[in-house]
Formats: C-alpha cells, sequence, structure tokens
C-alpha cells in the first residue's frame, strides 16, 4: 500500500525487501504484536524519534487492540533511526530498550549491512513482543500490513 504522500526509493534488493517482510511476518507469528518499517532518505525532523511518532499516527498504528504496534524508523540518507512503540508494548519494555535496538541497528549501517541492522532489530521486537503479547489462535489476527512502507 503507497500512501499519496510516499515515493517509493529503491534502498534494497528484491532479496533484501523479501527478507524484510519475511522477518515481519515470522516476529509476528507468536505474538498479538505488531511490527511495521517504515524507510526514507532524509528525516524532516530534528529528532528521528519524533518523525517516527508522527509516521507511525498516520499509519494508524495505534488502532490496534492492545496497542502493542512498534514503528522501525529509518531515514538513510541522514543515518537516522528510532523505534516508536504504542502505550501497550512501550510500558512493558521502556525508553532504554528502544534506544539500545536502535543503537544496534545503528551499528550495522555503519558497517553497510541496512537489511542485516533492520531484520535484527525486526526479530528482537518479535521477542519482545512475543514474552508481553503471546500469540493466542483464538483472538490473533494481523491487524496492519507487513509490507516495508517507502516514503520520500
Amino acid at each position: 500500500m503507497r500512501l499519496p504522500w510516499q515515493k517509493k526509493k529503491e534502498f534494497f534488493t528484491e532479496e533484501e525487501k523479501q527478507r524484510l517482510v519475511a522477518a515481519i511476518k515470522k516476529a509476528e507469528q507468536n505474538t498479538s504484536g505488531e511490527v511495521r518499517v517504515f524507510i526514507e532518505s532524509k528525516c524532516r525532523f530534528m529528532d528521528a524519534l519524533d518523525r517516527a511518532k508522527e509516521i507511525f499516527f498516520k499509519l494508524e498504528m495505534d488502532q490496534t487492540d492492545e496497542r502493542n504496534a512498534t514503528l522501525i524508523y529509518v531515514a538513510v540518507k541522514d543515518k537516522q533511526a528510532a523505534i516508536f512503540g504504542d502505550q501497550g508494548i512501550h510500558q512493558k519494555v521502556g525508553d532504554q530498550y528502544w534506544q539500545s535496538e536502535v543503537l544496534k541497528m545503528l551499528h550495522r549501517f555503519k558497517h553497510e549491512q541496512l537489511a542485516e541492522g533492520i531484520s535484527l532489530a525486526v526479530e528482537d521486537l518479535g521477542q519482545a513482543l512475543q514474552q508481553y503479547f503471546p500469540y493466542n489462535k483464538d483472538t490473533d489476527k494481523n491487524e496492519l500490513p507487513d509490507e516495508i512502507v517507502f516514503g520520500r
């Protein structure tokens, strides 16, 4: 799904895109939580976390039943990243967890491993979500799309 304000950039090979979507699907298999990835060239804000929050709400990620959606935001050319989690998961893991995951991603990015860094963050988010919001086969549904969202 592409929103009107989005312009697709080729930050990944087709194989990397497929690997990232597969990582999202795998992360969500054992949890009611949701993971999305948003990629753009430049961050329009000074703080990547502010931009992540803006995107989170534009994508209506705050509408999940358990308020347990997470957004990984990356501004490739600006070399910025942030992770924003809705109140349900944020209350469980806190700011330090998000900051630690961002630092791990940025470390990979420094070594030109953009897809790998995001994939590992998705995996870690999946584990945290599974711990606090385990999968329930009777009630779970995929509330948000799994594909990568590309901005400008």
